[in-house]
């Protein structure tokens, strides 16, 4: 994996593991659904301000904006409408689990599909891993009433539908000549307009409780763990394909061990530790790739560019 790409997903971890903490501080003064609008629009306008002052623009084809929506649809707006109305029934420790199912959708949807040309038993035992390591660390069975549950489902579903996004956006929307920054910012665009339009019926509506936690922490969620996170995200997704960049999802847990150690003095356990070992020796494994034969090199270069004139 380059060096660059291991930076950005160290990153992107970080910004999306501390992002439950936050969902869950916000919704103190937000329902699910204004909590989604002003992450999206929020995070929209910051990026689509720096994209413009960069020189950039948004893409001008119908196709691209049609991409955009199904983009949009499935990785913003149904997931984190599921990921908040879960949160307010169930733990963030549970959430966490459940979100990490991500990598195992993505290789379904993936092998469905047929983005990732290269597939290994050894990409698979790393995911396995990566899921263990995430049980031993989240130990969800002192909480399994919670995962069956309501709430449970709809953050399992939410898991499903990144699944889909990595796949999606891996084969219609990067490597087609517009950078990860406005690609980013028009998707956040869309996503925002897709929400406001459920706000009337979503309890979006509803008044507004100012609280100075929920506000602040809406904040860090919409600039950092959107924003910035997405670029990240639609990089990761060019250079290192839909199936490696879901991985990151293996990481947060090891992010939320560490936040609560570091800044609320939580507990660290022995299997929190041996899950960590496990998560990240499974997200290495997951990240390697057999080394391509010549052919198979030259076939994938060649389906790459029919795609790309598509």
């Amino acid at each position: 994996m380059r060096r660059g790409s291991l930076v950005r997903l160290a990153l992107l971890a970080l910004l999306w593991g501390s992002g439950f903490l936050w969902i869950k501080l916000a919704l103190r003064g937000f329902t699910p659904v204004q909590l989604v609008f002003v992450r999206l629009a929020l995070g929209a306008v910051v990026l689509m301000l720096v994209a413009l002052l960069s020189g950039l623009r948004p893409p001008t084809a119908r196709r691209t904006w049609a991409h955009l929506s199904v983009a949009a649809l499935v990785a913003t707006t149904i997931p984190y409408t599921l990921v908040g109305i879960g949160e307010q029934t169930i733990g963030s420790n549970v959430a966490g689990v459940l979100h990490a199912t991500t990598p195992v959708w993505t290789v379904l949807v993936a092998f469905l599909v047929g983005p990732d040309r290269v597939t290994s038993v050894r990409r698979g035992i790393g995911i396995a891993l990566g899921f263990a390591g995430t049980l031993f660390i989240l130990s969800p069975w002192e909480s399994a009433g919670e995962m069956v549950s309501w709430g449970g489902l709809a953050v399992l579903g939410a898991a499903a539908s990144y699944a889909v996004s990595f796949v999606y956006m891996s084969r219609y929307l990067t490597n087609r000549g517009i950078p990860p920054l406005m690609l980013s910012a028009c998707q956040l665009g869309v996503g925002a307009i897709l929400i406001a339009l459920a706000l009337p019926f979503g309890g979006g509506l509803t008044p507004l409780a100012w609280r100075g936690d929920a506000v602040a922490s809406l904040l860090v969620l919409s600039i950092f763990g959107t924003a910035i996170a997405y670029v990240l995200n639609y990089r990761l997704i060019a250079d290192e394909g839909p199936t490696v960049t879901s991985t990151t999802t293996y990481l947060l847990p090891i992010v939320a061990v560490l936040l609560g150690a570091l800044v609320v003095d939580e507990p660290t356990t022995v299997s929190m530790i041996a899950g960590m070992v496990l998560v990240l020796g499974g997200v290495a494994l997951a990240q390697r790739n057999p080394a391509l034969r010549p052919e198979e090199r030259t076939g994938t270069r060649l389906t790459d560019e029919a795609e790309l004139r598509s």
